[in-house]
């Protein structure tokens, strides 16, 4: 009982210990149908995150990372800045900490260098500009509005615009991304409130859950105990049925046999004495038949004298007719079988004993023994339900010992507190997300209003191009699209450091967020770097294991808890609450069932009084081998029995009669013929007939008898020697299967909590508390929100809008190029021949030309 305490102690020390998991129902239902409760979570697993088709971008700037800063993660860096042994402010002068900067400077050289490249373009573009505002206004850097006619004016024009057009596809390009990149990062944003929702739902669900499966655990001690009640109950035919089964092949075959020979008995009584008086009718008949036959052969022998017979017409019939006389006689002489009353009445003797009540009565004292084993153990079967209904109690009341709402309500307070605190944090987070996706926006319409001053550019000045207007006389559509290409250079002048700002700052960001965070953690080196030894605590080998058990030497690491509660194990499997609470120790199956084995153990079954046959039994059946109805002469019966009635058919002897008749002439001798052979066939119908039959019935019993009596000797010693060897078993052999079927038994009733308390460690180690809602909730938090709902929209940002930035600088220059084209000149070059020759036309020759500056060509 001490130990049913400390069972349901332990159980609820569990529930303290494991509610940092969910439960989960087993992976099959065992044979008493043990099953833990399924617990349905809502929140979606990093696993099962898709972005969509804009993942492919992201892998497109992961790819760009990764060509940028292609050094692997700086494990050996980041453990030495957890272990704070290198302070920039303060310690940059110690050698350890210049070589640790320098480190950090070659792992941050690829970021270094476009973050500097980035400064460089924010500083010199502005400056560059005013440069280029300033020299313009001194008619220079293209600001004079003259253009020189060239030969390849054309080309270069063209050359021009589709080098413009081009770079503004990329531009635009770049300007999609961060569009797209924008409103990924809105719609992600929107969906935080819900993944916090979720998450925090589902660790309160797990909390609630896990002390009710705990309770269906500790419940289940009942259909355990129902179906040991069952199997008690059942001794009968569960114990006393084995060993009726284990006996049951060397015993029944005997008592049937002896059952079998019992009526086999009765049977030869009755053939013997059935046999014996058919064969009294037959020699009664026989002797009639005898008679008729002797009587008409002596009428025929005084016919045959009439004086007829002399005469020689009737002489030869009469001889032939006294020539057959001698085959009217009987063939069979029955007289000379010898009667069958000894052996009848050494059977009626044998039957003085009822062999078959005998053999009842071995049936019944073996049927009789699964009764002897419930009547025997009625007083232990009573012992062991009260030990049971007494754990019983115990279990029942287990809510009550242990209070294990009140130790769950300090979690539940904890997740609360950190709820409320993040929905205080969710409005501020939704603002700051406002004036990004405001910010985001603006910078893209700026790119996009640059692009379409350029594309209007592009648009005027090839729509109004004509080829055969002189600089000075070009329309007003082509001069737009100049002025156009000119407010685009202007506006990406003024904006395009702002913009070179946001990315650089973005990038920075980002690209550290992605290489330092989002990577490590998938796979898994971030935590390889906590769990450092010393890392976190300079006294603990292990944080964790000195955090938990305060023994900082177990081997418990921040992966393998991860990992654990990702495989959806337990909270006690994944922070190895054995080292604090082992389930084994407290387990010992041995006492919780010490006194079911010992109440069975000392079960003392005798079966002493079975007994399958007696001593007249035995004596009946040696009487019966004895009897002598297997030694009867057989052979002279069968013989005798096999003949024919007479020698000869009377029919046929009668039809030859008349026949021979028929030939002698009227008279008293063929009269006396025709009587006779009359007479004849009256005995042939009457007599003969009936013999005939009777006489094959008789053969045919006697066969039957023969066959059952033969090897009547042996028979009755082989079933003797049978009951003999199947008594001895019995005798011998009926203390160890009792012994072993008490054994199996008793197994079968202890294997049933033995059962259900290794279902319920298996439950506490590996399935109740599954702690995947931890891991999903810190994926929520790093993998999901931080890392797919930000940073890879982020980088996705930065990488278009860098992309567009970085090309607005060789647009500005083919912009200002094309301009001149476009543009309506104010003076123009003038050519000796005052002709207006296109670029295009110049042949060979050098044709002299002077500016005219007098007049503004029109």
């Amino acid at each position: 009982m001490t130990m049913t305490l400390r069972l349901l102690l332990l159980l609820g020390l569990c529930q303290k210990t494991v509610s940092e998991g969910p439960p989960q129902s087993p992976e099959s239902p065992d044979v008493l149908g043990f099953e833990l409760p399924a617990v349905n979570y809502e929140t979606e697993t990093a696993d099962s995150f898709t972005p969509g088709p804009i993942g492919a971008l992201f892998r497109m700037v992961q790819v760009f990372l990764r060509v940028v800063q292609p050094a692997a993660f700086p494990e050996d860096i980041l453990r030495k800045i957890i272990q704070r042994k290198f302070d920039f402010s303060a310690d940059y002068e110690k050698p350890e900490s210049v070589v640790l900067t320098l480190k950090v400077i070659h792992y941050e050289l690829g970021i270094l260098i476009c973050a500097v490249l980035g400064l460089l373009f924010v500083i010199l573009m502005p400056l560059v500009g005013l440069c280029f505002c300033a020299c313009r206004c001194c008619h220079r850097c293209g600001g004079d509005m003259h253009q020189r006619q060239k030969r390849n004016g054309t080309f270069l024009r063209k050359y021009y615009a589709v080098s413009l057009l081009v770079i503004g596809v990329f531009i635009s390009i770049g300007i999609i991304f961060g569009f797209v990149a924008n409103h990924h990062l809105r719609t992600q944003i929107q969906k935080t409130r819900k993944l916090v929702d979720n998450n925090f739902k589902d660790l309160r669900t797990f909390l609630n859950e896990t002390p009710s499966q705990i309770s269906f655990a500790v419940s289940q001690y009942n259909t355990t105990k129902k179906k040991a009640f069952s199997d008690l109950d059942n001794i009968k035919s569960l114990l006393g049925g084995r060993i009726h089964q284990q006996l049951r092949p060397k015993v029944i075959p005997v008592l049937n046999d002896i059952k079998a020979m019992a009526e086999a008995i009765r049977d030869t009584k009755d053939a013997l004495v059935k046999l014996n008086n058919i064969l009294e009718e037959l020699k009664m008949s026989s002797a009639r038949l005898s008679t008729v036959l002797s009587n008409v052969k002596m009428d025929l022998e005084q016919s045959l004298g009439d004086p007829v017979c002399s005469t020689p017409a009737a002489e030869a019939v009469c001889n032939s007719i006294r020539a057959t006389l001698s085959q009217l006689d009987d063939n069979i002489n029955l007289s000379q079988l010898p009667s069958l009353d000894k052996e009848i009445d050494n059977v009626q003797h044998v039957l003085q004993t009822d062999l078959s009540s005998l053999a009842q009565e071995g049936y019944k004292s073996f049927n009789d023994i699964p009764e002897m084993m419930q009547n025997q153990t009625a007083d232990m079967v009573s012992g062991i339900k009260n030990t049971l209904n007494a754990i019983g109690l115990n279990v029942e009341t287990i809510n009550e010992k242990i209070y294990f709402q009140d130790k769950m309500s300090d979690l539940l307070g904890h997740i609360s507190y950190a709820e409320s605190y993040i929905r205080h944090l969710l409005p501020k987070l939704e603002e700051y997300y406002v004036c990004w996706w405001l910010g985001g926006l603006v910078v893209c319409c700026l790119l996009t209003l640059i692009m379409v001053f350029y594309y209007l550019g592009l648009l005027c000045g090839t729509v109004g191009y004509d080829r055969n207007a002189t600089p000075t006389t070009r329309g007003c559509v082509s001069n737009t699209g100049g002025i156009f290409l000119m407010v685009g250079v202007g506006v990406s002048f003024l904006f395009c450091w702002i913009l070179m700002i946001t990315v650089v700052l973005t990038f920075i960001v980002g690209g550290n967020v992605e290489k330092l965070v989002c990577e490590p953690y998938q796979n898994k080196k971030l935590f390889q770097i906590l769990d450092t030894p010393y890392l976190l605590n300079e006294n603990w080998k292990y944080y964790l294991s000195g955090m938990i058990f305060d023994k900082p030497d177990i081997n418990l690491t921040f992966k393998h808890v991860y990992s654990d509660c990702k495989d959806n194990k337990s909270i006690y499997s994944a922070l190895k609450l054995e080292n604090k609470y082992n389930i084994s120790e407290h387990f010992d199956i041995e006492e919780y069932t010490g006194h079911i084995n010992s109440s069975l153990d000392n079960m003392n079954m005798e079966v002493n009084n079975v007994v399958l046959l007696d001593a007249a039994g035995k004596k009946n059946l040696r009487d019966f081998g004895h009897s002598g109805v297997d030694r009867i002469d057989y052979d002279a019966y069968l013989a005798e029995t096999a003949k024919m009635p007479t020698k000869v058919d009377l029919l046929t002897f009668a039809d030859d009669l008349d026949e021979k008749a028929n030939k002698l002439p009227s008279g008293n001798l063929k009269w006396s013929l025709t009587t006779s052979a009359q007479r004849l066939r009256k005995t042939h119908h009457g007599e003969v007939v009936p013999l005939a039959s009777s006489l094959k019935s008789l053969h045919q019993s006697i066969q039957e008898l023969q066959q059952q009596s033969s090897g009547l000797g042996v028979k009755v010693t082989n079933i003797i020697s049978s009951l003999d060897a199947a008594q001895d078993f019995i005798t011998n052999n009926l203390s160890p299967v009792i012994a072993q079927e008490s054994k199996n038994y008793r197994n079968t009733i202890v294997g049933y909590f033995e059962h259900y308390m290794q279902w319920v460690k298996i439950s506490i180690k590996e399935r109740i508390a599954a702690c995947k809602p931890v891991a999903t909730a810190l994926d929520s938090a790093v993998d999901i929100f931080l890392c797919n709902y930000i940073t890879k929209p982020m980088n996705l940002y930065w990488f278009g809008i860098g992309l567009a930035t970085l090309f607005l600088l060789p647009a500005i220059i083919f912009a200002v190029k094309l301009a001149k084209y476009y543009r309506r000149m104010d003076s123009e070059d003038v050519y000796d021949d005052v002709e207006t020759i296109p670029m295009k036309n110049m042949q060979k020759g050098t044709f002299g030309f002077h500016r005219h500056q007098t007049t503004q060509l029109l």
